[in-house]
C-alpha cells in the first residue's frame, strides 16, 4: 500500500447534497429525481472495494473451506485423531506443532522457507495450533494465515525493542501493568494457542509455558483492593483462557467480590487460534460473572470461519459482549479493502469492531511495520463509506507506556470565533456554526 493519504479538492459547499440551498421555482428537478441523483452517486462511490471484495480470500468462501477440509484430514491423519479430539481443545494444545520436521508433513515450504524457520527456531520460540495450520493455503508463499504463524527470515533483521511499552516500568505489584488512572492489566500467563509471529511480548513466551503463580495473583489482587479508583480490570497475558476453568473461576470471583470494581475483560486469541477452547464448562464459569467482556484479535477475513462463529456465539448468547482489537501488519491487512472486508465480517459473527492497533517496535518484527499514512488511509475509507458500528478507533501507542493515542483523519479543517470549517467523509468542506454554550438554567429563567 502506498503511504500517501486521499486529497480531495476541497470546496466550499453552498448546497444540499449538491443542489442549490434555495432553489428557485420551476428549477426543473423534483426532490425524488434529486434524491435518485444522489443514490446515484452513492451507489458509484462503493463500486472499486465490489470489484474486488470478492478476489479477497475469506474464511466462509467454498473454496477455503474445501481446502481447510483437506488440511484437517491430513493433519488427523499425521497425529491419528479423530473429529472428536479435533473439536477438543487439549487435544488441539497437546498437538501444537513446534518442529520442522512435523510442519513439513502438512504445510509446503520452499526450501529458504525451511532453512528460515531453523534459524529463527533458535532464537525465537514458535508453535501452532492444528486448527490454525489448517488454514493455511500453502500454495500462497505469502498467504496471511502463513505469515502470522509460521517464521520467516525477517524476524532476525536487527532493530526493534524487547518492551517498547516500558511494561517492566508500570508494574506497582504482582504482575499488574498500570497505565492509567482507573483501569489495570493482570498478565496471567505466558501461554498461548499460538504464538504468533508478530507478538508484542515474544519476550515474555520464553522456552516453557508457565502461568502466574498464585500467590503472585494473589498480591495482584489485593493491590486492585487496596485502589478504590480501580474499576476496570484487564486480565491477559499471553492469553487469558489458557488457564484452567478451575482458575479462571477464582480469579473472577476475587475480582468481582471487590467492591470498586465495575466489570473484567478478557483478552483472548483462542476464537481466532483455536476456538474449541470455547466449551460448554467454560461458559457456565463465565456466565457467573457479569458484566464480562472479551476482547479478541481477527487480522483478516480469512480468520472468520465456521468455527470462529460457532464460538463466538456461544460467548455472546451467554451474554458477553465481543470486541476485535486488529492489529495494522504490513501484507496482511494493511490494505482499506481489507479491514473493510474484515470488519463487516466481524459483525457478521456480533464481533464490534474496536480498535486497530499500529504495529509496535518490538524486535523481531518490525517486517509486520507498516507508516502511520498506511492506518489513516484505512480510516478514511470506512468512515462514510461503511456503517460505522464497522469503524473502530486506530490507535497508537505512546512510547514509554504512557497509553493508547488515537490517530485519524481530520475533518476539522480551522476554528473562527463563532463557527469552525469541516470537511466531510466525501471531501466536501462547510461553514459550521459554533456559537458558545448558555447555561441551561440562565435560558429557562429568560
Amino acid at each position: 500500500m502506498p503511504s500517501t493519504l486521499p486529497f480531495f479538492a476541497p470546496k466550499e459547499d453552498k448546497t444540499i447534497l449538491g443542489f442549490p440551498r434555495n432553489p428557485r421555482k420551476g428549477d426543473g428537478m423534483s426532490r425524488r429525481e434529486r434524491a435518485l441523483q444522489r443514490a446515484q452517486e452513492l451507489k458509484e462511490a462503493v463500486q472499486d472495494y465490489l470489484a474486488v471484495k470478492d478476489s479477497i480470500p475469506r474464511g466462509m468462501a467454498p473454496a477455503q473451506r474445501e481446502q481447510y477440509a483437506r488440511q484437517k484430514a491430513k493433519i488427523l491423519a499425521l497425529f491419528g485423531g479423530t473429529e472428536e479430539d479435533w473439536n477438543d481443545y487439549r487435544w488441539q494444545l497437546r498437538h501444537r506443532v513446534s518442529d520442522v520436521e512435523a510442519l513439513l508433513k502438512i504445510v509446503n515450504l520452499e526450501e529458504d522457507e525451511i532453512q528460515a524457520v531453523r534459524e529463527v527456531e533458535k532464537k525465537f520460540r514458535w508453535a501452532v495450533s492444528p486448527y490454525y495450520l489448517a488454514l493455511i493455503d500453502d500454495t500462497q508463499r505469502y498467504d496471511p494465515i502463513k505469515l502470522q504463524a509460521i517464521p520467516t527470515k525477517a524476524e532476525l533483521c536487527t532493530g526493534g525493542q524487547a518492551d517498547p511499552m516500558g511494561e517492566a516500568y508500570t508494574n506497582p505489584a504482582g504482575s499488574i501493568t498500570r497505565r492509567y488512572p482507573d483501569r489495570v492489566i493482570i498478565n496471567v500467563t505466558n501461554q498461548c494457542a499460538m504464538y504468533c509471529r508478530h507478538c508484542q511480548r515474544r519476550r515474555n513466551i520464553g522456552s516453557q509455558d508457565l502461568h502466574t503463580e498464585r500467590k503472585v495473583l494473589e498480591e495482584s489482587i489485593a493491590y486492585i483492593r487496596a485502589n478504590p479508583e480501580i474499576r476496570d480490570v484487564l486480565i491477559t497475558g499471553g492469553d487469558a483462557l489458557m488457564l484452567s476453568d478451575r482458575t479462571l473461576d477464582w480469579l473472577l470471583g476475587e475480582l468481582t467480590a471487590i467492591p470498586t470494581v465495575d466489570y473484567v475483560r478478557l483478552g483472548t486469541r483462542v476464537l481466532v487460534t483455536m476456538p474449541q477452547r470455547i466449551t460448554p464448562e467454560l461458559i457456565q464459569v463465565l456466565k457467573k460473572y457479569p458484566p464480562l467482556f472479551i476482547n479478541t484479535q481477527f487480522n483478516h477475513p480469512k480468520e472468520v470461519t465456521p468455527e470462529a462463529k460457532a464460538a463466538c456465539d456461544k460467548l455472546v448468547n451467554a451474554g458477553i459482549p465481543l470486541g476485535n482489537q486488529a492489529v495494522l501488519l504490513n501484507g496482511i491487512n494493511n490494505d482499506k479493502y481489507v479491514m473493510r472486508l474484515l470488519n463487516q465480517e466481524l459483525l457478521k459473527l456480533r464481533v464490534r469492531p474496536y480498535y486497530i492497533f499500529h504495529a509496535k517496535d518490538v524486535v523481531g518484527t518490525k517486517h509486520f511495520n507498516t507508516s502511520i499514512d498506511d492506518g489513516i488511509e484505512i480510516m478514511e475509507y470506512l468512515r462514510g463509506y461503511t456503517s460505522g458500528m464497522a469503524i473502530p478507533t486506530y490507535i497508537l501507542n505512546a512510547p514509554g507506556g504512557y497509553g493508547k493515542t488515537p490517530i485519524g483523519p481530520q475533518y476539522l479543517i480551522s476554528r473562527g470565533k463563532r463557527s469552525i470549517k469541516i470537511r466531510t467523509w466525501e471531501g466536501r468542506v462547510f461553514d459550521y456554526p459554533n456559537e458558545p454554550t448558555v447555561d441551561l438554567k440562565d435560558i429557562l429563567k429568560a
